[in-house]
């Protein structure tokens, strides 16, 4: 017996030991083990960059049977950030077109108008591919987002002046020429007004009012901090006015043209229907 008194015994006496590297602990993830490899990009390079080439390496491994790899950090916030934005996207069109609905009461020119939407990011994919821009998950996004409520209001003037000419009296094609023509000036002045506003906050352009008042040194630079962080949103919104406002003055009109056309010819297809059907009666 040993009379309450503490012994220690070496566990080398009882086990054999040896020294191995492992892991320090073991994180689950819905029942299952997980491991999380982190690293920084590279300067020159995107996560975006880094996860296709991820992809195109991994078919190459051989994995264990129920191993499973996910690409997350970085990658999962553009995701889930891409979501939340084209919900964003579908709410304020979904607000725009009932508003339009409300305004002409008429669901085609609300599409008509609604179209400009699509010219714009169509106008925004272009102009990033012609000058070789990297897109911007959050403020590409938001710009895309922003542009919905800009390039609708040109359409607006548009519509809206053709009627108001074609309710005194003017033909549908004679109203839509003079609409067009008269609503050129404030659409170009408008669109022109905002990408030039839009300009110093593209480049990045820098100004110390400091010195500017004190030394009459005004320090000006480009760049920095809040090109990198503006810089997508405004180009965003700047290609995609400009190429929206060019094809508004061109297919705007023609697509009223053609939506007066159709309803005209519905209207007397329709007629012409009761016309015989009151004939058979007779």
């Amino acid at each position: 017996m040993n009379s309450g008194q503490l012994r220690q015994i070496p566990i080398s006496s009882v086990a054999t030991i040896h020294y191995k590297d492992t892991y320090g602990g073991i994180k689950r993830k819905n029942l299952k083990r997980v491991i999380t490899l982190s690293s920084e990009v590279l300067s020159g390079y995107t996560a975006n960059e880094v996860v296709a080439k991820i992809n195109q390496s991994l078919p190459a491994y051989n994995m264990t049977k129920g191993v499973e790899i996910s690409l997350t950090g970085e990658r999962e916030d553009q995701q889930e950030t891409m979501v939340f934005l084209i919900k964003a996207m579908m709410i304020a069109i979904g607000l725009i077109f009932f508003i339009l609905i409300t305004q002409f009461g008429s669901l085609s020119k609300s599409f008509i108008i609604l179209s400009e939407v699509i010219f714009s990011v169509i106008g925004v994919l272009l102009g990033i591919a012609i000058f070789g821009m990297s897109i911007s998950v959050i403020m590409t996004g938001l710009g895309i987002v922003a542009l919905g409520g800009i390039v609708v209001r040109n359409g607006i003037l548009i519509v809206e002046f053709g009627d108001e000419l074609k309710s005194r009296g003017m033909k549908t094609r004679d109203s839509i020429i003079q609409a067009g023509k008269t609503r050129i000036t404030p659409v170009v002045l408008t669109a022109t007004a905002t990408m030039l506003g839009l300009v110093p906050l593209a480049v990045g352009m820098n100004i110390n009012f400091v010195t500017l008042f004190t030394d009459l040194n005004p320090h000006i630079y480009f760049g920095g901090d809040n090109r990198a962080f503006w810089g997508p949103l405004s180009w965003t919104i700047i290609f995609g006015l400009s190429f929206a406002t060019f094809l508004t003055l061109v297919f705007v009109p023609a697509m009223v043209m053609i939506d007066a056309q159709m309803v005209a010819g519905i209207r007397r297809r329709r007629s012409n229907r009761i016309a015989r059907k009151l004939r058979k009666k007779q």
